[in-house]
């Protein structure tokens, strides 16, 4: 469970209860992220939607270019479900 309060941040996604550090990296951005699992893949099956499965770590080229970039809030609106997996 995540320790620090979520009330000084604009968005909250349902990484911020998770104990992974590199997931509760992401657990502010305006992509609403599912962690890798069953409810993830349900919602997927239910909304018969496209999967963007992120894997990648903050030292990661595509890490840097996406932290701050305005093209996450496009995402969060488009149908497709965004998993975050551990690596």
């Amino acid at each position: 469970m995540a320790t620090t309060s979520h009330s000084n941040h604009k968005y909250t996604n349902r990484l911020a209860s998770e104990q992974s550090p590199y997931l509760l990296q992401h657990a502010h951005n305006p992509v609403d992220w599912y962690p890798w699992g069953e409810e993830a893949f349900a919602e997927t099956r239910k909304r018969d939607a496209l999967i963007f499965l992120s894997s990648g770590y903050n030292t990661c080229h595509w890490y840097v270019c996406m932290t701050g970039n305005p093209y996450l809030k496009e995402l969060k609106e488009d149908g497709k479900m965004y998993i975050k997996a551990v690596v």
